[in-house]
């Protein structure tokens, strides 16, 4: 049975994290305990008592050396993580101290990358050694990542959530859709169109329950057609332009400042369809009651002093 939680945080110190990550490293005991400078004895029992700490056996023990099991792995990816974030503590105290630079991890949705590009761009010219990480993903993923504490904050919806009141959205952005496809779509030349004109085309769409998925889906159902069959589904913005670079009648929508960024170098054009739903906007959420860092504070500054679209 794996240990509780407050005995596992009680007695796991990080030195005993090095020695699992110099294990996997390494695949002998021997070279583990050279690289995090310690006997091979005394590796021998820090690692008894790291698998004592858990309550499990982390390594199967072979003729050729030490290899993780599932749990070993499992432990080894957490330790990984582990030193990692203790990395990123040490260079934004040095910010901190120093009184520039900093670090900043920031979550965004395909359409508010624009957004945040100009923000960032602005942010880095007043801040030129703030170190910044951009995590690209579905709203639902990031408002995990900032449950777990890896992002500053997310610009992203926050009512893809069970729990919207456990967040506070510190801007609204409204978002505008385009209909796009490969400049050699058959439909690129009309002057007009209609829903019903694009419905025998094969679409790329968003995965099911998200916001954009769920605006197509209705933008279906009040022209009264059948929702297209055999879509292909992706949340990422490359996927989805590479496949509409690779097959010309392929149809997809997408947020309207990515659509013309994409235009403007010829990858996709737009398609004379408006669209009548509106999009649910999206906005910078942090955990609710939650101080911001002095990096992402100037951030939300950039954002809220960015013209929103008409």
């Amino acid at each position: 049975m794996i240990a509780a939680l407050p005995t596992i945080v009680s007695r796991l110190r990080l030195k005993q994290l090095r020695l699992l990550i110099a294990l996997d490293e390494q695949g002998s005991l021997h070279r583990a305990a050279e690289q995090v400078s310690i006997s091979q004895p005394g590796a021998t029992k820090a690692l008894h008592e790291i698998e004592n700490t858990f309550g499990a056996e982390l390594f199967i023990r072979t003729s050729q050396g030490l290899q993780p099991n599932d749990l070993g792995r499992c432990v080894i990816r957490y330790a990984r993580l582990i030193q990692s974030d203790l990395a990123h503590l040490r260079e934004e105290m040095v910010g901190i101290i120093q009184g520039h630079g900093g670090r900043l991890s920031v979550g965004v949705i395909m359409g508010a990358v624009p957004l945040l590009m100009r923000a960032l761009g602005r942010l880095r010219r007043r801040q030129p050694e703030l170190s910044v990480e951009i995590v690209e993903d579905t709203s639902a993923r990031l408002l995990g990542l900032i449950d777990e504490g890896r992002l500053d904050l997310a610009i992203c919806r926050s009512s893809v959530s069970r729990r919207p009141d456990a967040y506070d959205c510190l801007t609204l952005h409204p978002e505008q859709l385009a209909v796009v496809a490969h400049p050699a779509h058959p439909a690129s030349g009309a002057q007009t169109l209609q829903l019903a004109d694009l419905s025998n085309y094969r679409w790329v769409v968003y995965p099911a329950n998200m916001p954009m998925r769920l605006l197509l889906e209705r933008e279906f159902s009040q022209a009264g057609l059948e929702f297209p069959r055999y879509p292909v589904e992706t949340a990422s913005t490359f996927t989805m332009l590479s496949l509409l670079q690779q097959d010309p009648e392929l149809v997809a929508v997408m947020p309207l400042a990515v659509a013309q960024f994409s235009e403007g170098f010829g990858m996709i054009r737009q398609l004379p369809l408006s669209l009548q739903s509106r999009s649910e906007p999206y906005g910078v959420i942090v955990r609710h009651g939650s101080s911001l860092s002095s990096a992402a504070r100037l951030l939300l500054e950039e954002m809220q002093a960015e013209q929103l679209p008409s």
